[in-house]
């Protein structure tokens, strides 16, 4: 029986293809652009995630994503200090300020600046260069996408544009700044050009402000959880771990931008638009061997392995398909490795796809199975 409906299937060629197409334009927009999604809301907390070490991030009660800036006070440092449970703070200045590159461009760039004694927030992966560099007169650390590409000038000497090298001195504020190493970061929401120096060199080169503290650093004793409460409680200011920080981030986000909304559309217009095609390709493939079926229920055979035929047809359409979608995302998410675009592709996404595909099968082989059940041998043969 089932060999009988996978002749029937790959017998008619062109209904097969379209029907494989189908099942693979819907399973490819479920996962691909879900996939996108997801890496862009990543990049939210980021920033977050290249600072691993800290447990809490001690900030302004008003600030709601970590691109907010509202500094807090130079005294509030020794405030959290004292609180039960922290083992250590370390302030953080984080700003967005303009660098000049070597052939007088100037570029927008995200400057953060270390805790002068320990360097806590430096990037885990360094590709050249030594974090200690950073102590060094004028020192900066660039990250590597920003260095090859949004910080790439025209170099005075070949005339030739390149990237950001070790050796290369840029100008903040009208100050000097020497790129001392290259590291490695995880790509933020903004996608500013992340660039380290340290705390007393940051508020330095940037315009001077009463207040120029935009985050403490903190790692707890205990359970950071307790911890960030005390903290609150002894100081006023707005205390959170750094996972809270980050679904802080995210949430903001999704209910202050389109974003959700409009790749939402996309996913819905891709299932819609699979489901019609393999919907309409389905049933016309079965109107055409509406006679096989026809002959088969003339011989006895019951409603239930006829509409295991069609199950097997579905199934077999529906799962290359899938394949075929899921690899076509796969493809796509390794060809944009590390590049502009975000993408993150986890195998839940997989199963979500996967769920959408059956559905858009299940519906087609229920309309199909329906017009099988319905159909009266005599008639179709007297035709």
């Amino acid at each position: 029986m089932f060999q009988l409906a996978l002749q029937m299937l790959f017998g008619d060629r062109g209904k097969y293809i379209a029907l494989v197409l189908g099942i693979t334009f819907a399973a490819l927009i479920m996962t691909q652009q879900p996939s996108i999604f997801l890496g862009l809301m990543t990049r939210t907390y980021a920033y977050i995630e290249n600072l691993r070490l800290p447990d809490i991030w001690v900030m302004d009660p008003g600030i709601e994503f970590v691109e907010e800036n509202k500094p807090m006070r130079d005294t509030d440092l020794q405030l959290v200090r004292g609180a039960p449970g922290v083992a250590w703070a370390v302030p953080l200045h984080k700003s967005l300020i303009t660098a000049r590159l070597p052939d007088g461009n100037r570029r927008l760039i995200d400057l953060s600046g270390l805790d002068d004694a320990t360097l806590v927030g430096a990037p885990a992966v360094m590709i050249e260069g030594r974090i200690d560099d950073l102590r060094r007169a004028d020192a900066i650390i660039v990250d590597a996408e920003a260095a090859r590409n949004r910080l790439a000038f025209i170099d005075p000497i070949t005339n030739k544009k390149r990237g950001v090298r070790v050796g290369d001195v840029l100008e903040v504020n009208d100050k000097r700044a020497l790129v001392v190493g290259i590291s490695k970061a995880v790509r933020t929401f903004t996608v500013q050009p992340l660039v380290y120096t340290t705390y007393s060199r940051a508020i330095a080169w940037v315009p001077p402000q009463r207040r120029m503290l935009s985050y403490i650093l903190v790692k707890a004793q205990g359970n950071p959880d307790d911890v960030a409460k005390s903290i609150t409680q002894r100081t006023g200011l707005k205390a959170m771990t750094a996972d809270d920080f980050k679904w802080a981030n995210l949430n903001y986000w999704m209910k202050n931008t389109g974003i959700p909304i409009n790749f939402g559309i996309s996913v819905m217009l891709g299932f819609l638009v699979g489901a019609a095609i393999a919907g309409q390709t389905f049933f016309s493939f079965v109107r055409e061997n509406l006679k096989q079926f026809a002959a088969l229920k003339a011989m006895g055979m019951s409603h239930a392995r006829l509409a295991g035929m069609v199950m097997v047809q579905a199934l077999t359409v529906g799962l290359i398909g899938y394949g075929f979608g899921v690899g076509l995302t796969a493809a796509f998410g390794l060809r944009m490795k590390d590049s502009v675009l975000a993408f993150y592709f986890p195998w839940q996404l997989m199963l979500f796809s996967l769920a959408g595909v059956l559905l858009i099968i299940t519906v087609s082989a229920l309309i199909a199975m329906r017009t099988i059940f319905k159909v009266d041998a005599a008639e179709v043969f007297r035709t």
